[in-house]
C-alpha cells in the first residue's frame, strides 16, 4: 500500500508571499470557468460559489445550499459540501499565481447544512513546499461568524497550465480566447520544477 500524502505542511514548510499581481484585498476572484459546477456562473443548478480575496493568503467565499444540493431531504449532500471546499481552496492559487491540482482533500462534517443556508467559507496558504501548497478552510453557516459546520485540509500540487489546456474541449479553449484574463493569474515567469 503506498503512502497517503499529509495535508498538514511538514516542518520545512513556509508561507509563500502574495505575488504582486494577485487580486488585491476585496476583489472578486473570477470563475476559471462558466461551466464549472463549483465556480460557473453559467451552470444552472451548480453551487455558484463565489470568492473574494483576504489579506496574505487567504480568502473568503459563500455559496446558497439550494434544493439542487441536498442529500438527505432538506440537507446539503456531503459531496457537494466538499467539492465547495475544493473550489475554495483551489482559489487561493490565484494568490500565486499558479495553476494546480488538488492532490489530497480532507472534510470534517461537524453541524447538517440545511437548504437555504448560506455557507461562508473562510480558506488560507498554511504552507509551501516546492510544488506542494497546503491549505485549510472552514465554513460557517449564516454568516462570517455562524457556528462552524464543516472543517476542510488539502495538499494542492502546482502544474503547468498545458496540463488544464491540452484535453481541454474545443469550447474552454475558445472561452479562454474571449476571455484572456481567466489564465491572468499564472505568473508566465514562474519556474515549473519537474
Amino acid at each position: 500500500m503506498s503512502r497517503v500524502p499529509s495535508t498538514t505542511p511538514p516542518d520545512d514548510a513556509v508561507i509563500p508571499p502574495r505575488h504582486p499581481q494577485a487580486p488585491a484585498p476585496g476583489t472578486p476572484i473570477p470563475s476559471h470557468y462558466g461551466h464549472c459546477f463549483g465556480c460557473g456562473e453559467l451552470h444552472p443548478t451548480g453551487l455558484h460559489f463565489t470568492a473574494v480575496a483576504g489579506e496574505g493568503q487567504t480568502l473568503n467565499g459563500k455559496f446558497l445550499v439550494t434544493e439542487n444540493h441536498q442529500g438527505a431531504p432538506g440537507l446539503a449532500h456531503g459531496g457537494l459540501l466538499t467539492l465547495a471546499f475544493d473550489e475554495a481552496l483551489g482559489k487561493l492559487m490565484w494568490l500565486l499565481r499558479a495553476p494546480a491540482v488538488t492532490g489530497r482533500l480532507e472534510t470534517d462534517f461537524l453541524l447538517p447544512v440545511p437548504i437555504g443556508t448560506e455557507l461562508h467559507i473562510f480558506a488560507e496558504i498554511t504552507g509551501l513546499v516546492g510544488r506542494k501548497v497546503y491549505s485549510r478552510a472552514e465554513g460557517r453557516l449564516g454568516s462570517p461568524d455562524g457556528p462552524i459546520a464543516v472543517t476542510a485540509s488539502a495538499l494542492f500540487i502546482i502544474v503547468p497550465m498545458s496540463h488544464f489546456l491540452e484535453k481541454a474541449p474545443k469550447e474552454y479553449i475558445e472561452h479562454v480566447k474571449k476571455h484572456p484574463e481567466l489564465l491572468a493569474f499564472v505568473d508566465p515567469e514562474f519556474e515549473i520544477n519537474p
